[in-house]
């Protein structure tokens, strides 16, 4: 009965104490991440003013080599080197890698004005973008208006538009803009614009759903789209599409140009080997050469009023890297006349993420 009884105890103190260890473990586990978390923070704290020198830096630099004018070439181009391009005549340093003290930074230049500007965008336009994206035949009246509606200074709706009184109704309330588009993801605060419509990552985070009336299509029915309206529109570009930057998707969007058309005049720029950014490239010197394209159904007088070979605006991005702690950085620059044989610029739009 003793050895029976000893034998219990010892079978309760062994389990105690495997509690207790396991327990320890996991106060021990969970104070190591704490201290790992705490030490990348501090590591962070102690780099960030660095990351933003380095950050200022790398955008500077960006500024730079959008001030190289080249007067050789009278264009913006993929093949040129703010591009990162291999087939421009002119010897301006490429973006890449650069260092920077005990750090460095990678930076990119994209130009803005490959994109359509949603500020122009009349009904015709849109009803093409959305026509682009696949969105249903019936929403897309309404999602056009909606977003004429916004952008337009008076109060009174389009035609299956939307103006103040239906946004007023939402949590929380809010107003239409009455003016235009500064940031592309105010569409997102626009009637029938959903996440999914406006980027393929964009998630969703920024714009208190609209109400859908009864019968209306779910968020949970909304489908997948391959192409995006941030893939179309930017707010901040110049009057016109850079035809030897713009993607087939931008060039569609204008009228008389299918698809196939669109891949002549990318084919037409791109030279030989179909690919931008190499040196047999073939950019348009001016928006009428397209016309060298053999059958495009083009009035020659709308050439102007939607085609460019020039980029005013440019996003300049940034990564900063310092103690292998990095952090992204943004700037909207925008290219000015020339003073000389150099381009101004000015930043017009500058963040972090």
């Amino acid at each position: 009965m003793k050895l029976h009884l000893r034998r219990h105890h010892s079978g309760i103190a062994l389990i105690v104490v495997l509690i207790v260890i396991v327990v320890l473990g996991i106060l021990a586990g969970g104070f190591a991440y704490t201290m790992r978390v705490e030490t990348t923070l501090a590591r962070r704290a102690s780099f960030s003013s660095e990351l933003d020198w380095i950050g200022r830096a790398g955008v500077a630099h960006g500024q730079w080599i959008l001030s190289q004018a080249c007067q050789n070439e009278p264009y913006d181009a993929l093949n040129q080197a703010w591009a990162g391009g291999t087939g421009s005549a002119c010897s301006n340093e490429p973006p890449g890698t650069v260092q920077v003290g005990n750090g460095s930074f990678t930076l990119k230049i994209t130009d803005m004005d490959r994109y359509f500007n949603i500020n122009r965008a009349d009904e015709q336009i849109l009803a093409q973008a959305l026509t682009l994206i696949g969105v249903d035949a019936g929403a897309m009246t309404t999602v056009a208006n909606s977003i004429l509606d916004w952008r337009d200074i008076d109060k009174n709706p389009r035609m299956s538009g939307t103006e103040s009184e239906v946004y007023e109704q939402q949590n929380p309330p809010y107003l239409a803009k009455d003016g235009p588009i500064d940031d592309l993801s105010e569409l997102l605060l626009i009637r029938g614009v959903t996440p999914n419509m406006y980027s393929a990552s964009h998630g969703g985070k920024m714009a208190p759903p609209i109400n859908r009336g009864a019968g209306q299509q779910s968020v949970f029915e909304e489908p997948t789209y391959a192409l995006h309206l941030d893939e179309l529109f930017t707010p901040l570009s110049g009057p016109g599409v850079n035809i030897n930057t713009a993607p087939a998707a931008v060039l569609q969007l204008l009228p008389a140009i299918d698809e196939n058309i669109a891949q002549a005049i990318i084919q037409a720029r791109a030279g030989p080997d179909g690919q931008d950014g190499g040196i047999d490239d073939t950019p348009f010197r001016n928006p009428a050469e397209v016309m060298r394209i053999p059958g495009l159904p083009i009035d020659p007088s709308a050439l102007a009023r939607f085609f460019t070979v020039r980029s005013q605006v440019f996003k300049v991005e940034i990564t900063a890297n310092i103690g292998g702690t990095s952090r992204e950085y943004v700037a909207i620059v925008r290219r000015m006349g020339a003073s000389g044989k150099v381009m101004n610029t000015r930043i017009l739009n500058f963040y972090w993420r």
